[in-house]
């Protein structure tokens, strides 16, 4: 059987398009590809998922998004990090490393060995 990919997990995909739009304005299919790339192909973000997540986090105010025109005359919308997008990518940091810890501390622990 392939080893089955897997997808975003739940609540992720807010900070994985807040920490890609740290590096730049970006149109949708780019942050896909970005996120793609920079897990080494091992996150994939369905177009289905991304733009309801990009218009939450313009509702919320942690993007900005503006149609601009590609060199070859296409309309593409791009977005970019606002200031309370940057201050909400460092809460939601600062979550998931929690989260990691636990889960990795979870994994870790050998079956029957108390807490300390």
């Amino acid at each position: 059987m392939p080893a089955r990919r897997p997808g975003v997990i739940q609540g992720t995909l807010d900070l994985l398009i807040l920490r890609t739009l740290v590096f730049g304005p970006r149109h949708g299919h780019g942050i896909v590809k970005d996120i793609q790339a920079m897990s080494d192909d091992v996150l994939q973000v369905e177009h289905g998922s991304l733009y309801p997540a990009l218009q939450r986090l313009e509702k919320a105010g942690c993007i900005s998004a503006k149609w601009e025109e590609t060199p070859g005359g296409r309309e593409m919308k791009r977005y970019r990090l606002t200031p309370k997008g940057r201050r909400q990518l460092t809460v939601e940091q600062s979550k998931w490393q929690e989260l990691a810890g636990a889960m990795t501390r979870l994994l870790t622990r050998a079956a029957g060995v108390p807490r300390k």
